[in-house]
């Protein structure tokens, strides 16, 4: 097991310095998918507001160090990678990114033909009152590597308020490929400002899961991924539950500029309350496929919520093949009709439909995460948060 050890002196704000975590941030950390002591993972990354508090993996060819070491100690990383794919000017939430001299945030470099088995861990942990949480995180896969990466943003179960604003900068090197899933669980009014880019080399591949567990009263993404090698692959997928008094805009732009690229967006989104915004653009510069599609269940009978779901298709080429699709609805009564006549109870039969539209199926997230996600189910099930 190699670690990398985190200064001297730098301490979390409420125990003093330290690079261990307590019994119940292990288990708080739990709800975001991140098994801090497990034997399933193959590396793990915590910071606990802007301190780094575990850096470890047992992983060779893998390279794991706060984004502000590997700024200080390769010129190639701000040269090559930071800010490469996502602009720094390009709204408040990257220039406040880019004005912080050490933000919190990791770098992961894996190596060229470094096939990492075990999923990589990371958390972006929340545990002040009012705080602000400032993330720059890079991930490099190089040729002919994989890596599968799951990112917890979460805070502790008694925050409440407080502000996360993250910029996350992925590249994928030729015939590499990358699985990162994203699990946020966040206090009910704080305000959440992410912006990720992807860039995406020859016969590439990248896949993004964002799932949002316990909304923030604003959540605003923005990720954009730019296929820019031949036969390159995106494909991103989006689950969000929106609550009332919650605003969750889920954005997303997929740049098809590599001659026989394909990709995939889909977003799938439960309103129970609140305003819940489900978009998707696809861009085709070059001979392509691809397809979005944005899905909505409203299931708030007191005509508070809202969804509003826009896919969308922009080509400058011929043969750029692309198709988009729209819908919104909520549970048919005759299908809970159905599932009651075959014996099961009505909220079972509601959640069962809810499942099945959302597409739930991920592994590697650990039980905890299951039954959040089951969580998520039963909430909109019955309409309360």
């Amino acid at each position: 097991m190699t670690r990398y050890s985190v200064p001297h002196g730098v301490g979390d704000e409420e125990n003093g310095a330290t690079s261990v975590l307590g019994e119940k941030d292990v288990a708080e950390l739990a709800r975001g998918g991140v098994i801090v002591g497990g034997g399933d993972r193959s590396g793990t990354v915590v910071f606990r507001n802007h301190t780094p508090v575990c850096f470890e993996t047992g992983e060779g060819g893998v390279e794991l160090m706060p984004v502000t070491e590997a700024l200080k100690r390769y010129d190639w990383v701000k040269e090559q990678y930071f800010f490469q794919a996502v602009e720094e000017n390009s709204d408040e939430t990257t220039r406040r990114c880019a004005r912080q001299e050490e933000p919190a945030g990791f770098f992961i470099r894996v190596r060229e033909g470094t096939r990492v088995v075990l999923p990589f861990q990371a958390a972006m942990y929340m545990t002040q009152q009012d705080g602000e949480q400032i993330v720059h995180n890079i991930v490099i896969v190089e040729k002919n590597a994989s890596l599968e990466l799951i990112t917890g943003c979460l805070t502790r179960h008694d925050v409440l308020r407080g502000s996360h604003l993250a910029v996350e900068e992925y590249y994928v090197g030729p015939g590499a490929k990358l699985i990162s899933t994203k699990v946020h669980s966040w206090g009910p009014e704080v305000r959440v400002n992410s912006r990720s880019g992807a860039v995406v080399a020859e016969r590439g591949l990248y896949e993004s899961r964002y799932i949002s567990l316990q909304p923030a009263r604003e959540v605003v993404l923005n990720p954009m991924v730019h296929l820019k090698g031949r036969e390159a692959v995106a494909k991103d997928l989006t689950i969000v539950l929106s609550t009332s008094g919650t605003t969750v805009d889920a954005g997303g732009v997929i740049t098809l500029s590599g001659r026989d690229t394909s990709a995939e967006l889909l977003q799938r989104g439960v309103c129970t309350g609140g305003t819940l915004r489900q978009g998707g653009l696809l861009v085709g510069e070059e001979r392509c496929r691809a397809h979005v599609d944005c899905a909505g269940m409203l299931l708030d009978e007191s005509s508070r919520g809202r969804i509003v779901s826009v896919p969308g298709l922009e080509s400058s080429h011929p043969d750029a093949r692309m198709s988009h699709e729209a819908s919104l609805g909520k549970i048919a009564p005759d299908q809970v009709e159905y599932l009651m006549s075959r014996g099961m109870a009505e909220s079972e039969a509601v959640s069962l439909l809810i499942r099945g539209f959302l597409g739930v199926d991920l592994a590697g997230l650990g039980k905890d995460l299951d039954r959040q996600i089951e969580r998520i189910v039963d909430i909109a099930g019955h309409g309360e948060a």
